[in-house]
């Protein structure tokens, strides 16, 4: 168990790229514009909304103000796909899915970031709460990334 420290690290990084996921769901339900996809997003967006506003709290302890920003790992992501989408034959739908998966990916790895440093601990535990629910969001992207394709 990590002991208390007076400093919560990485937050900050964490909640742009949910930002960012947030974002590219949002863009992705307009593009997408099918049932099927509909109330998934929607679920991916609110447990991003739900997970940013938790760890706002710790952003201000870590930069002294909420983060507002997004991540521009998930902005390229995200403009791969716009492009992609205009010039390849592949199915729009399995090419935003396929992103968001990475997305997916990368809300787990900076989780993992965070939880490698030593935090506060109402920090940590709100961390590994939260990972459990981007678990969750990543493992239903992977079966309907599985199905798309």
């Amino acid at each position: 168990m990590q002991t208390q420290t007076d400093q919560v690290k990485h937050i900050t990084n964490i909640i742009k790229v949910m930002n960012g996921g947030i974002e590219f769901y949002q863009e992705a339900k307009i593009k997408l514009d099918t049932a099927t996809y509909q109330a998934f997003f929607d679920r991916m967006i609110s447990a991003k909304q739900e997970a940013a506003a938790e760890l706002q709290q710790f952003a201000v302890q870590e930069q002294g103000k909420p983060e507002t920003d997004t991540s521009n790992v998930v902005k390229m992501r995200q403009a791969y796909t716009n492009l992609l989408s205009k010039v390849s034959s592949d199915s729009t739908a399995f090419t935003y899915i396929d992103q968001l998966e990475e997305v997916e990916d990368k809300v787990l790895e900076e989780l993992d970031l965070a939880l490698e440093r030593e935090q506060k601990q109402e920090c940590e535990v709100t961390l590994q709460r939260i990972k459990v629910r981007m678990k969750e969001c990543h493992d239903e992207m992977k079966a309907l990334q599985k199905e798309a394709a």
